[in-house]
């Protein structure tokens, strides 16, 4: 949490404290209806505070980055279309639900990578 929504939270808190301690006050013998009004406004603009200091917002972006780790020996340089034999490279290789998937740049093949047993 950043020092803005921090204070925004605070400053909601007091609101709405102070807010309530009117409303309260409100119902005592000595009373005034407009405190009825201050502690309505007071509360609800510490309900839009804490409304716009909890959500997220279109900087607060993630980046995820996927390693895929081969159990056994991979050399991109040799690697070829099943369909031509063109020569891939580790850009037509696209992550597609979990599963590595080849983008042939030649023929426009797809298909899914498959790792060949060991024995």
């Amino acid at each position: 949490m950043n020092a803005g929504k921090t204070v925004a939270y605070i400053i909601a808190a007091i609101l709405i404290l102070f807010g309530v301690l009117f409303i309260w006050a409100t119902f005592s013998p000595q009373g005034n209806t407009g405190w009825l009004v201050v502690g309505v406004i007071s509360v609800a603009i510490g309900l839009v505070l804490i409304f716009l200091a909890g959500r997220k917002r279109p900087s607060d972006k993630q980046e995820v980055n996927v390693k895929i780790d081969l159990s056994g020996n991979v050399n991109l340089d040799t690697l070829k279309c099943k369909s031509c034999g063109g020569t891939l490279t580790s850009e037509n290789i696209k992550m597609v639900a979990g599963a590595p998937y080849v983008t042939c740049p030649y023929c426009n093949t797809t298909y899914q990578l498959t790792e060949e047993p060991k024995w």
